[in-house]
């Protein structure tokens, strides 16, 4: 970064309270993922401030007295903003902006502005405008001069934000206008599962916190080309590659939106229809980075979030990430955690692991069944082997017979010819086959 970059960046103070039940250590661990974050919008954090109270106060958030030393403290650092670790209500922003004589916004506010400069395909795009507008709908009142004043500050850019300077029934409209063009998508993203799931492929998601590398271990497990970047939230649109397991299944792995402690609510209900892809998955690999200070704090908020949005039954492994960069720490999470692996994405180690993970994870419902294929029948021969793991086949006389781990869809799909069942574990590739 130039001098002159760093120079007309905006100048932050980050607020956190101390209330029950949050202890100090997590509140600035939390302030410390918020400097992350106004990082990313491309702002800097210039001071801290942290309060210990009983109770957050309605009006101010921090209390009248605090925010009058917290105004001093803005006028001696020459802060542009001043952002809270947690939401303001529309009347603390207010009196805050009041008081301090400065933009007061919240860690929601930041969230949103990240995911506005990210989104790229024309769902994300709509998605991200409809929970910004959602979220500064309420927030309106006395902010139109404002609004246009502050030259693209964090918690003022991304799509519709010349839409905030008019009245609330023609924000309304938008609202119900991108709702409607949502659940079109939405529709049309229905409608490509079904064919998935007719074509009884499996589905396997990639997710976990932001910045873990789940893009970077997505390209390494399909050699595909989706984009890299160390930054947070980098990834907003789900891509989903092919995989090939060991044994020659092949499944469909999606890279999805990295989550954070405190998602904006909005931004859930906004990304619906795209996380619905994770809550539809056969398979949750939740990929940690085995390096940062606080996992299993990562692993809480996504699983907080796998649960709003009706995952938290889908089944699930981890995949402890950048074990280059601290394994010692990797091999400890992974003996906390059974039937976890341990990986770098960017040096290829445990990779071969990660398949053979996500193989047996998929298998373990699966079971092996028999079945007769005429000979003329070569279009099912190759449909098996793409819908499951063909364990062997040979020439019956009649036929070919066939031994072939299946799933539920499969079985079904191929029931016709199916000779013989037996339980996932019984007859498998140790076993010898009768012929």
């Amino acid at each position: 970064m130039t001098l002159i970059e760093r120079r007309f960046r905006e100048r932050i103070v980050l607020v956190g309270v101390v209330a029950r039940p949050r202890g100090l250590g997590e509140v600035e661990a939390s302030l410390d993922e918020l400097s992350l974050l106004i990082g990313t919008a491309g702002a800097d954090e210039v001071a801290r401030v942290v309060q210990a109270r009983d109770a957050i106060d309605p009006a101010t958030y921090i209390g009248r007295g605090k925010a009058e030393e917290l105004h001093v403290l803005c006028e001696s650092v020459d802060a542009d903003t001043v952002v809270f670790d947690d939401e303001l209500s529309p009347a603390q922003q207010r009196n805050l902006e009041g008081i301090l004589g400065r933009t007061a916004i919240d860690r929601t506010a930041v969230i949103l502005d990240i995911f506005a400069q990210n989104a790229r395909s024309e769902e994300g795009r709509a998605q991200v405008e409809l929970a910004l507008l959602q979220y500064r709908l309420p927030r309106l009142r006395g902010k139109g001069m404002t609004l246009s004043q502050q030259a693209g500050g964090i918690g003022t850019r991304g799509p519709g934000e010349t839409q905030l300077e008019v009245d609330r029934r023609r924000i309304t409209r938008r609202i119900q206008r991108l709702e409607i063009a949502l659940a079109n998508l939405e529709s049309t993203r229905k409608t490509q599962r079904r064919q998935r799931r007719r074509g009884s492929r499996r589905t396997v998601s990639l997710v976990g916190y932001t910045n873990t590398g789940k893009s970077t271990l997505l390209n390494a497990l399909t050699d595909a080309d989706v984009l890299v970047e160390n930054r947070l939230f980098a990834t907003l649109d789900p891509r989903t590659r092919r995989l090939e397991l060991p044994g020659g299944e092949t499944v469909l792995c999606s890279d999805t939106v990295g989550f954070v402690r405190k998602l904006p609510h909005q931004l859930v209900t906004a990304f619906h229809s795209t996380l619905e892809t994770v809550a539809d998955s056969d398979l949750l690999v939740h990929v940690v980075d085995a390096a940062v200070a606080d996992p299993d704090g990562q692993i809480g908020a996504v699983r907080a979030v796998l649960a709003e949005i009706g995952a938290d039954s889908v089944p699930e492994i981890f995949a402890f990430n950048k074990c280059d960069l601290d394994a010692r720490a990797a091999a400890r999470l992974r003996r906390l955690h059974p039937d976890s692996v341990v990986c770098s994405a960017v040096t290829g180690e445990g990779l071969a692991d990660v398949l053979r993970t996500i193989a047996d994870a998929l298998r373990r419902h699966d079971r092996t069944v028999e079945l007769s294929i005429p000979y003329e029948r070569g279009d099912v021969i190759a449909a098996l082997h793409r819908s499951g793991e063909v364990l062997d086949q040979h020439d019956s006389g009649s036929g070919l017979a066939v031994r072939v781990r299946l799933d539920d869809a499969g079985r079904t799909r191929f029931s016709q010819y199916v000779t013989v069942t037996t339980p996932a574990g019984d007859g498998d590739i140790d076993g010898e086959w009768s012929r």
